[in-house]
């Protein structure tokens, strides 16, 4: 290539967990090492990369902990929760990643930024808060908490009662100055979780909030602010797919973000699953000619920049 494509690639949530595995450490660890020679390919293909990651089952048992510890230690504010996990998932990708690139006589940086990102404090999600974090309850501990602790409690799909906390859009990249700099010389991971939300005070000093930014409207914003080439959000699918888990399911390859509108407003796409991925994807494709966005499976990544494989959006 004799310009280097700049891709910002979100990963989900099958990239730093196993299910058959137990939920440690040192299992996430064995996960970030699996994926991490996925995105070195990426890295030795002669792609520019920034990494983003989700945070949900993470940043839930960082909450968990706090709070169990909380008869001898103050438990910890939300925002601060994000926070440690963008640090401690940024640091099992880094380390992985950093050892993949040098097995493949790549040695360049790959650098974790705990990242802030603004949202508005007037967003229509703070009255009406959906993202589901922690573990699942039973109908009656749920009521308790909501009393004790003031959560707000949901019912998540017949499996039980779950916390929810507001998902605002994301408005702006504080660090973004930073992850300019360091973009031509390091691999950035980047708006961990969906970055930690943070509104803006009128002095322009930060406040974190109890939020969740979903974490591929956060790999947008971060594509926009960077003026990448393309964003690619890896799921466990290896295409965007109608009639899913049907008959006549179909997986779609090159695709309009029009087109994709169209299938999103007939109620094609989970609300929880696919649809946000699928409007990051349109967001990103619409904010500049020539962008383009791909949606697919972590192991299919080459082949979908090559455009062999996965859902290609354009605008």
């Amino acid at each position: 290539m004799s310009q280097a494509t700049k891709v910002v690639v979100a990963l989900g949530g099958n990239a730093l967990e196993d299910k058959s595995l137990p939920p440690t450490a040192q299992s996430q660890l064995q996960v970030a090492a699996r994926t991490a020679e996925y995105l070195a390919q990426l890295s030795c293909a002669g792609y520019e990369l920034a990494i983003v990651h989700g945070n949900g089952p993470q940043v839930g048992r960082i909450l968990l902990a706090s709070e169990a510890a909380a008869e001898t230690t103050p438990p910890m504010p939300f925002d601060v929760c994000g926070a440690m996990s963008q640090g401690y998932i940024g640091y099992h990708i880094q380390q992985s990643l950093t050892a993949a690139l040098r097995r493949r006589g790549r040695n360049i940086p790959v650098v974790t930024v705990v990242t802030q990102v603004v949202v508005d404090q007037s967003d229509p999600a703070f009255q009406n808060p959906t993202k589901p974090i922690g573990p699942f309850y039973q109908e009656e501990q749920a009521r308790a908490l909501e009393q004790e602790k003031g959560y707000t409690m949901k019912e998540d799909s017949g499996r039980g009662w779950r916390r929810v906390v507001p998902s605002p859009k994301p408005k702006r990249i504080v660090e973004i100055g930073t992850i300019k700099t360091l973009w031509n010389t390091t691999v950035s991971i980047a708006c961990g979780g969906g970055g930690v939300p943070v509104m803006e005070r009128e002095d322009g000093s930060l406040e974190g909030v109890a939020a969740v930014i979903d974490k591929d409207l956060a790999a947008c914003r971060l594509a926009q602010e960077m003026e990448a080439d393309m964003l690619m959000i890896l799921t466990e699918v290896p295409a965007v797919a109608i009639n899913f888990g049907k008959p006549d399911q179909t997986d779609l390859g090159e695709v309009t973000a029009a087109q994709l509108e169209q299938y999103a407003a007939q109620g094609q796409f989970g609300a929880g699953s696919m649809l946000p991925k699928v409007e990051a994807a349109v967001d990103f494709v619409r904010s500049a000619p020539g962008r383009k966005a791909i949606i697919t499976s972590l192991d299919l990544g080459l082949d979908a920049l090559a455009g062999k494989a996965g859902t290609r959006i354009t605008g």
